[in-house]
């Protein structure tokens, strides 16, 4: 195959010139027609070429952005299909992020230099992407832990769904006395004097630790839209080019979206995302539904922002809580509204999500399915489907496909495994979720994050997971059989998310016709050992054709963003998510094994010398090489 070197390239004279090339990559392309390539090209948002030099070379013009790849691996764009990227890009900034930390020690002296440069009138907050067990101590901070890293400062961190750790300066600005009564479904712990110690617990219901940190400061006009900017850009740095989001407690609509929306009108999006529309008031759901049908409708927008339908929740009380850390929660009596929720979407061609933990859940919401199924409603052309289920049964998964649902898995589990086997055991914990089985049957798979209150929003972690089977904490939970090759691993995380948006003719795959969205990775995925998977990161990030993402060799190709405001954001100094070297002796670590060896030569040299078995002192430095 002929070389076309970047430097020094005539472009030819063309009418078709392509916007972007990049060329010497090892392209997966997910295309089974043509698997493996060398290069593409880009026009107009649009994959024109894809092939070798020789085929993308004449549709390189005078204004062709060429992109040597240096062989490195390139894939689709990412698509996390259960992702809180709205209501993560409105906090984003006030976040100090712990995702990939791996010492508590190291967390809380992030924790004590935020705490310095804080405001007053702001909190500390460390809200997911973290768990105990990825620590070295295994453990959480403690309440004396926090008060001595933040004695003014209120800092509240989140631990999962399960607890959070307020110092003393935030249970005041919460407003927690020795009067104030637990919520529903939550737990404020108490020391012997009646006072609030500093520890929230979900028992099992979230909603005291959603509402507590719901009473923090949050941002306004510009600064919204520059903290989502930049979340988007962090979700970039690992090759995710599209997200469903899924809504959530505490995220409005239409008040929250509107952010994304204002950017989306600008063309300032870097990601695109489908969202779901979620009721967020016990016994109002029905009206919300209502009002949002006569509103809009599925697919509405354009391949930057669209509605994908409604969900996660349809009514709250059919929620069941993932706090593995507590029994599962007993649901009471739900079908009469459920059922009135899940009729109004599917009359008027609405499709949803629904949260379901538990296969005792699932079970009890597929019998309204098949109640309606008997009218004609099931399947009948509207895209729903289940997310999270862990504890899914073969015959529950058997009626989802009969009824065309879908599904859509998290890696909750490798947060929440240890926790999960300790309630459950490690036979159970095997099957949570049953991955391999949904497969097996046919069913469309998507792969995501839940990120950003319980996981983190790196996918590598995601995809690390559903490969190896290991929590962060190195546990294994899911044995060979209920694991993926790296192949459908991928896909979960390419193809599946599209097909769960309706887009599967544009997205997924890098073919002629296709977005312009890919990720050149930092190690070669399909190639590394299996603990470096969460290791890798995209170095080109490129949707629609543009560079969103760019760092090593391309750092600087990508759109300039704003400056990070408020400039005391814990982004602005720490940045979001904390990476690690991997197990593999990239060229960084080997120079730093070899400084460690020169330096124990030379610790070994004086032990020699104070023992009088070598001359001493030390001679000067000599280098042969520029000896005369």
């Amino acid at each position: 195959m002929s070389t076309m070197p970047v430097g020094g390239l005539v472009p030819r004279a063309t009418d078709n010139a392509a916007d972007l090339v990049v060329r010497n990559a090892k392209i997966h392309t997910s295309d089974p027609v043509r698997p493996q390539a060398e290069a593409l090209a880009v026009r107009d948002g649009v994959i024109t070429v894809v092939g070798d030099d020789n085929d993308v070379a004449p549709h390189v013009g005078p204004d062709t952005k060429v992109v040597d790849a240096l062989g490195r691996r390139m894939v689709s764009g990412l698509n996390d299909a259960h992702l809180h990227v709205i209501r993560g890009g409105l906090n984003y900034v006030l976040e100090l992020r712990w995702d990939g930390v791996p010492t508590l020690r190291q967390g809380l002296a992030m924790l004590r230099e935020q705490a310095a440069r804080t405001p007053k009138g702001q909190w500390v907050r460390v809200v997911g992407g973290w768990s105990a067990e990825q620590f070295a101590e295994r453990r959480l901070p403690t309440v004396a832990e926090l008060n001595a890293a933040a004695p003014d400062t209120p800092v509240f961190v989140l631990h999962l769904y399960q607890a959070a750790v307020l110092n003393r300066a935030a249970l005041k600005a919460a407003g927690f006395t020795r009067d104030t009564p637990d919520p529903k479904g939550g737990q404020i712990v108490r020391g012997r004097d009646g006072e609030p110690t500093g520890m929230l617990l979900a028992a099992p219901s979230a909603l005291i630790l959603y509402s507590t940190l719901a009473k923090a400061p949050v941002l306004e006009g510009e600064d919204r839209k520059t903290s989502t900017r930049h979340f988007l850009r962090e979700l970039n740095r690992f090759g995710l080019t599209s997200a469903i989001d899924a809504a959530g407690g505490f995220q409005n609509f239409p008040d929250n979206y509107s952010t994304v929306v204002e950017l989306a009108k600008a063309g300032q999006l870097s990601l695109r995302i489908a969202y779901h529309l979620f009721p967020q008031t016990a016994g109002q759901e029905i009206d919300d539904l209502t009002r949002w049908i006569e509103m809009a409708r599925p697919e509405d927008g354009d391949e930057w922002l669209r509605l994908n339908g409604a969900g996660e929740n349809l009514t709250w009380a059919a929620a069941d809580f993932e706090n593995f850390a507590e029994p599962r929660p007993q649901l009471g009596d739900y079908e009469a509204e459920f059922e009135k929720a899940v009729r109004l979407l599917m009359e008027n061609g609405w499709g949803f999500r629904l949260h379901a933990t538990y296969d005792e859940t699932i079970r009890r919401d597929l019998a309204v399915f098949e109640k309606l199924a008997a009218e004609g409603l099931f399947p009948a052309g509207n895209r729903w489907l289940f997310d999270h289920a862990e504890t899914v049964s073969a015959d529950s998964l058997d009626r989802i496909a009969a009824l065309g649902g879908a599904m859509s898995v998290q890696n909750r589990l490798s947060f929440q495994g240890e926790a999960f086997v300790r309630r459950y055991g490690p036979g159970a914990a095997a099957d949570a979720p049953p991955v391999r089985a949904m497969l097996e049957r046919g069913l469309t798979v998507g792969a995501g994050t839940d990120a950003t209150r319980v996981s983190t929003y790196n996918p590598w972690v995601a995809l690390h997971w559903l490969v190896t089977g290991r929590t962060v904490g190195d546990l294994v939970v899911r044995p060979p059989h209920n694991r993926v090759d790296r192949r459908t691993a991928l896909a979960m995380f390419t193809e599946a998310g599209a097909a769960l948006t309706g887009e599967t003719s544009v997205k997924g795959v890098l073919r002629p016709g296709f977005l312009g969205d890919l990720a050149v990775l930092s190690e070669d995925y399909f190639t590394v050992p299996e603990p470096d998977i969460a290791h890798i990161e995209s170095l080109l990030t490129v949707v629609g054709g543009r560079i969103v993402y760019a760092s090593a060799e391309y750092a600087g190709l990508d759109e300039e963003l704003p400056p990070v405001s408020p400039e005391w954001s814990p982004v602005a100094h720490f940045g979001g998510y904390q990476a690690t070297p991997g197990t593999g002796l990239s060229g960084a670590r080997q120079a730093e094994l070899l400084g460690q060896a020169v330096a124990e030569s030379e610790q070994h040299r004086q032990w020699r010398v104070r023992r009088g078995l070598t001359p001493g002192p030390a001679s000067t430095f000599f280098d042969p090489c520029f000896s005369l």
